[in-house]
């Protein structure tokens, strides 16, 4: 069947690019986007294929971190909420602070 790797093939496994920081994550997902959109666009032959699979490491590592800190980030704007609610106004400042720091890692 196409697409199905038998028992007596290797899939070679990679490393990608890694994503230590935030802002490192978001710059290699969209990089790595526009590397797979290009990919799509065009005939996926066996190399192809093999550059699809590699830049996939890349985007599981970026997904990774991203997923790791925007539930972090959860967590602070709940605390901005659990603030706002008992009217702890040094609360909200300073979990408000870290919170639009840490948001504006991934928009404007």
């Amino acid at each position: 069947m196409p697409g199905l790797a038998l028992a007596d093939e290797r899939v070679e496994h990679f490393s990608g690019k890694p994503a230590e920081t935030l802002e490192q994550a978001v710059a290699n997902l969209s990089e790595y986007n526009r590397k797979l959109e290009a990919l799509l666009e065009g005939e996926l032959s066996p190399q192809e294929m093999g550059q699809v699979h590699e830049l996939t490491y890349t985007l599981e590592n970026a997904l990774e971190k991203i997923n790791a800190d925007l539930a972090a980030l959860a967590d602070t704007l709940e605390e901005v909420h659990i603030a706002s609610e008992t009217q702890d106004v040094e609360g909200v400042r300073q979990h408000g602070e870290v919170y639009l720091a840490e948001s504006r890692k991934i928009i404007d």
